[in-house]
């Protein structure tokens, strides 16, 4: 029922005793004392839970009374018997008590939602108050900061502190008994004594320059007397060869070295001096060697004569009578142009790295000189043959072996910004077409040079010695430490073609005394046929392949079982794991996606890095993954091979691990934890 009804609804005039009546006196007709009822009034006096307890008091008498109508008729009583309309007039006494509590209760909730809304209006005004104030509050504050933040001329010239300014100011300056109680007139006088300061070091820097003129002649008198004496200290170098071989010490080499060195451009003389100097203090076994055109580059470095504007005309002239004959086509002069924007320094550096097993990792740094960038190309000279293993084909391959040295650096575009612009006016879509050509432009190669592109803008300043210290030992012993990684790799990889786990003796621990699951096969894929791979799909929207990764197969087997892993080695190995993902050959075809127990088998190989990495640096880390992945095999064969009835399976995987539990969890996880020295198998 809607309360408007209610609104309009009249008091009603009721000639009875019932509710709480108000007394007036009615004109009419005649006098008489009559009752007005007015609901309202009684409201205020009734109590809600009674009128809840007499509702449900009406509602079971009619629900009586109906019941009893409907037994008498049920009994055979006729329709307008006495005992059915007493029992309709007593029904209809009660509907009507019953439309009254209705209306009460619309009553109290017409009440009530006026007294809400009125509460709400006055939560509103305050609100609207308190934003004002806050308001007001916000722009105070502003305008105090405003005043705060005010800054005077004067307040950026340094002065001299009160208590000196008091002891060294003349007193016709200082005027203490003015100034002490003043602070604005104490600025002032501050003020004044620096600019007498000041007055007086501009006298003194007059006379100093000119005592500087002095000893600079002398310093030109002493430097030609100097001078005077280099043919002697020649002569006396040359009788001196003898025995700077006998004693190791060549003086001679370092003479000439430095020589050449001054030829050398920017970045790559920076190179040179810090490299030399990281090896001279950390490492004996690196040595830096110039190679290249020296003539060439004194020519780059030597201004230009007025003899040669006469043959440059000359030479003009005839190049005109050459182009009347024949016209170079639009991509001759094209390919002209690429060739002297890539145009490299005759000059070149190599970084010669010398391991402890013999190897030499060779780095050949060049300048290309138009595009302002540094490149390197390597070189391995390994201690042994390495010709054995077939899948280890492109870890010493020189076009890749210094990928990501440092994360997401690829070297296979300029660093450079404003390289783009230079390729956009002769045509080059891409720095990565010449990569194989000029070398790699890692972004490392420019720091060891002292380079540094920002983003928003090229470099302007020349190389920084600074940033290129900050990066070399962490770089040199990056380089050293991607070489050790390879080579190691290199050797694990030529046993693993041969169906080899090794397994170092500090790395037996790791795993059980007998091991039945081998490795079959192991061979190395391409990125386009490790992505049409079912079971590795999920690794691929994860985001964690990128196509300069290393891509392996490994097939592990016992039995009628066959385990296929699919290997992704990042090429910052061993800093970063090699990822497993498996597929099981058994009894149909499991994957990780499908299996519990394979899911479990891939944390076990990829999560658990610290248990299997072995002694540091971890070059170990992949052959124990592939050991690990064997012993999880036997311990997934073994236990699933059982029957329900708790006796053992089929003979083919014979219970030769000892597990605590072969199965725990809704998910029946097995138990790949190897404990040592206990020799069980337990759950993570």
């Amino acid at each position: 029922m809607s309360t408007d009804p209610l609104k309009k609804r009249k008091t009603k005039v009721i000639r009875g005793d019932g509710g709480t009546p108000e007394t007036k006196r009615i004109r009419g007709d005649a006098d008489q004392d009559v009752r007005v009822y007015n609901e309202e009034v009684e409201l205020e006096g009734r109590d809600t839970e009674q009128d809840y307890i007499l509702y449900k008091s009406t509602c079971e008498a009619v629900a009586k009374l109906m019941a009893e109508i409907q037994d008498l008729k049920a009994s055979g009583a006729k329709e307008g018997s006495m005992e059915v309309e007493e029992r309709r007039r007593r029904g209809s006494v009660q509907f009507i008590a019953l439309k009254k509590l209705n209306r009460m209760a619309h009553m109290r909730l017409k009440k009530a939602r006026d007294q809400t809304h009125e509460a709400k209006q006055r939560v509103d005004v305050l609100h609207l108050q308190l934003q004002n104030l806050l308001y007001e509050v916000l722009h105070l504050q502003k305008e105090i900061g405003k005043c705060l933040e005010f800054r005077s001329q004067h307040e950026e010239i340094e002065l001299v502190s009160v208590d000196e300014f008091f002891q060294e100011a003349p007193a016709e300056i200082s005027r203490p008994h003015l100034t002490k109680e003043d602070p604005h007139q104490l600025t002032l006088a501050r003020l004044d004594w620096e600019l007498e300061q000041r007055k007086r070091l501009a006298e003194q820097y007059k006379s100093s320059l000119c005592t500087k003129e002095k000893i600079l002649k002398g310093i030109e008198m002493k430097k030609e007397y100097l001078n005077s004496l280099q043919p002697g200290l020649q002569a006396i170098m040359q009788a001196s060869l003898p025995v700077q071989e006998y004693l190791s010490m060549p003086f001679e080499r370092v003479q000439k070295q430095a020589e050449v060195a001054r030829h050398l451009p920017p970045p790559l003389y920076v190179l040179l001096v810090q490299a030399s100097a990281y090896g001279q203090a950390c490492d004996t076994n690196l040595s830096v060697s110039i190679s290249g055109d020296v003539d060439e580059a004194k020519a780059l470095s030597r201004p230009p004569e007025d003899s040669q504007d006469d043959e440059s005309d000359s030479d003009a002239e005839e190049e005109q009578q050459n182009t009347k004959r024949r016209r170079a086509t639009v991509g001759v002069q094209l390919d002209d142009k690429r060739k002297e924007m890539l145009k490299r320094h005759p000059l070149s550096l190599c970084i010669e790295l010398n391991c402890k097993d013999g190897s030499i990792l060779h780095l050949f740094f060049y300048y290309l000189m138009n595009l302002n960038i540094l490149t390197v190309k390597v070189k391995v000279s390994a201690s042994a043959d390495l010709s054995g293993a077939i899948s280890a084909g492109e870890l010493l391959n020189p076009e890749s072996l210094l990928n990501c040295l440092y994360a997401s650096d690829h070297g296979q575009e300029t660093p450079n910004p404003a390289n783009r612009y230079q390729f956009d006016k002769v045509g080059i879509v891409s720095f990565a077409d010449y990569v194989a050509e000029l070398g790699h432009p890692y972004v490392w190669v420019q720091s060891l040079g002292g380079l540094h592109f920002s983003s928003d803008s090229p470099q302007v300043e020349g190389p920084h010695s600074s940033l290129s210290a900050s990066h070399m030992e962490s770089t040199m012993k990056l380089l050293r430490g991607r070489l050790q990684a390879r080579l190691a790799l290199h050797k694990q990889f030529s046993s693993l073609e041969h169906s080899i786990v090794p397994v170092s003796n500090e790395c037996q621990h790791l795993f059980p005394a007998k091991v039945v699951s081998r490795l079959a096969h192991w061979t190395m894929m391409s990125y386009e046929e490790f992505v049409e791979l079912s079971f590795v799909q999920h690794v691929m929207k994860a985001g964690l392949v990128r196509n300069t990764d290393l891509f392996f197969m490994a097939t592990v087997e016992r039995g009628t079982a066959r385990l296929q892993a699919a290997v992704v080695l990042n090429p910052r190995y061993p800093e970063i794991t090699p990822l497993f993902s498996l597929s099981l050959l058994w009894k149909g075809e499991r994957s990780g996606r499908t299996d519990d127990n394979l899911r479990a088998m891939e944390s076990e190989v990829n999560v658990f890095r610290s248990e299997l990495q072995g002694p540091r640096p971890g070059l170990q880390l992949l052959t124990n993954q592939m050991q690990r992945l064997c012993v999880c095999l036997d311990v997934y064969l073994e236990t699933e091979s059982q029957v329900c009835d708790g006796s053992e399976g089929p003979r083919e995987f014979p219970r030769e691990k000892m597990c605590l539990r072969t199965a725990r969890g809704p998910n029946r996880l097995k138990p790949f934890k190897y404990n040592h020295p206990q020799g069980f198998f337990s759950h993570r």
